[in-house]
């Protein structure tokens, strides 16, 4: 009986032991346990539209091209509590090439953006938000099919919005208000050459005559390269799935300067539809609206004692850009 009752006894301990062996590797499988929520949320989306025409003996004319636009959005969003911090960074880049003509540029933005924001309680759309934004170019823009002069260049333009202000966020609707009555608009244009110009808005150089030759100039100040003003800065985003796979985006940015001419209002709206196929091919029609009143046409002048070329100012006008495309969109983590 005693044999019997001891047996039973180890044979209770070893199956105690065994299962809590298996309970404490559970525990600590590192494999098997559950990944703690992340308060960052990514976006990583590039891609490519191509068109092409060719003609071959085509009896009613025409001009051979192909185009291309390379495109990548990027975001990260952090959110924890009554803090959000949102950074997005938008490129680029787009070319053309005709028969007998040299390739040009039709695209060129690299553009930064980054907004903090706090609010009361987690309920409330509402933020206390400071904003930085910066926008330039990849490369030189001509005034085609002038390509002797630049017309601007890397950081000539560049452009630096810093302000603080409110923001409405409303992440279901997909859309962001943002106002701010006090915003830093610094503008660069680290090219001598453009700056003594006087282009994008700095003051240009001055110049004085050569009293031995009254044809030439004598530069007196070089042209600054940095302009700084301060007003008011109100931007605003939205995006809506208008149909199924028919997505509709609005981007609108409006300042006006304080002490430079208050209430003429720089505008840039930039509109775009997308038309999804799949999750890789997307069609999408867009419009490009700028008017910044600093922003002057380039027209081109030829001397006609000397012969020689150059660019003079042709006033402020409003600048519009059109896009139709198709191509290829991949995003990943």
């Amino acid at each position: 009986m005693k044999l019997i009752r001891s047996t039973l006894f180890i044979l209770l301990f070893l199956c105690t032991t065994k299962n809590s062996a298996q309970l404490i590797q559970t525990t600590i499988d590192p494999n098997k346990a559950p990944k703690l929520p992340s308060n960052w949320a990514k976006k990583n989306q590039v891609g490519f539209d191509i068109s092409e025409i060719a003609f071959v003996n085509w009896s009613a004319g025409g001009t051979s091209s192909i185009s291309g636009l390379f495109k990548g959005e990027f975001g990260r969003i952090y959110q924890k509590g009554n803090h959000k911090w949102a950074n997005e960074l938008i490129v680029k880049y787009g070319l053309n090439k005709q028969d007998g003509t040299e390739l040009r540029k039709t695209d060129d933005a690299f553009q930064l953006n980054s907004t903090y924001g706090f609010r009361k309680d987690t309920v409330s759309n509402w933020f206390y938000s400071a904003k930085f934004n910066f926008n330039t170019q990849f490369t030189d823009g001509y005034n085609y099919p002038n390509r002797d002069i630049a017309i601007s260049k890397p950081f000539a333009p560049a452009y630096i919005f810093l302000g603080a202000g409110a923001e409405n966020s409303n992440k279901k609707k997909n859309r962001t208000f943002y106002f701010s009555p006090i915003t830093l608009k610094t503008t660069l244009v680290l090219d001598q050459y453009l700056a003594d110009q006087g282009s994008f808005g700095v003051k240009k150089a001055v110049y004085a005559t050569d009293p031995l030759d009254p044809n030439n100039k004598i530069l007196i100040e070089s042209g600054q390269k940095v302009k700084a003003e301060f007003g008011i800065l109100m931007t605003a985003y939205m995006k809506n799935e208008i149909y199924k796979n028919v997505f509709y985006e609005n981007r609108l940015s409006l300042y006006t300067d304080y002490l430079n001419r208050f209430g003429n209002v720089d505008i840039d709206y930039d509109t775009r539809l997308d038309l999804v196929v799949n999750a890789y091919v997307k069609a999408n029609i867009g419009v490009h609206l700028v008017y910044d009143d600093d922003i002057k046409t380039k027209k081109d002048v030829i001397d006609p004692t000397t012969g020689a070329k150059f660019q003079v100012n042709d006033g402020p006008r409003m600048q519009l850009r059109q896009v139709l495309g198709v191509g290829l969109v991949y995003a990943f983590q």
